[in-house]
């Protein structure tokens, strides 16, 4: 008997942009499954979100300034950034309208730098 076991093929990174947050999905999750806070950045030219999760002793340290640390929650199926002065600044910037309906992107998790790069060109 020749068995070929079911193999599901990964799941994508999906990052979701809504009034006032940032919510990854569950996929996307599991790299912050132990962040304390997170760096938030924007690459213009590229049109990137960059999300670097920070831990509890990255984000003690005061070389990185308070004003550059957020607050990510993590539950079980997906984790969540709560900035409003950041989503409309990304709305502003690459004029993304963010209304009733969300806006969900595709994201990777670059392993060399240990972040998150959120693309925005392609949306889901």
């Amino acid at each position: 008997m020749e068995i070929t076991w079911f193999n599901e093929k990964p799941k994508d990174c999906i990052v979701t942009l809504a009034p006032g947050n940032i919510t990854l999905n569950k996929p996307a999750t599991t790299f912050f499954e132990s962040a304390y806070s997170v760096m938030l950045g924007i690459e213009k030219t590229k049109q990137l979100i960059i999300i670097k999760p920070l831990s509890k002793a990255d984000a003690m340290k005061h070389d990185i300034p308070e004003s550059n640390k957020y607050k990510i929650t993590v539950r079980s199926s997906y984790g969540r950034v709560t900035n409003k002065a950041f989503v409309e600044e990304l709305s502003e910037l690459f004029n993304i309208e963010l209304g009733a309906v969300a806006k969900k992107y595709k994201a990777t998790w670059d392993h060399k730098n240990e972040l998150m790069v959120v693309d925005l060109k392609e949306e889901v």
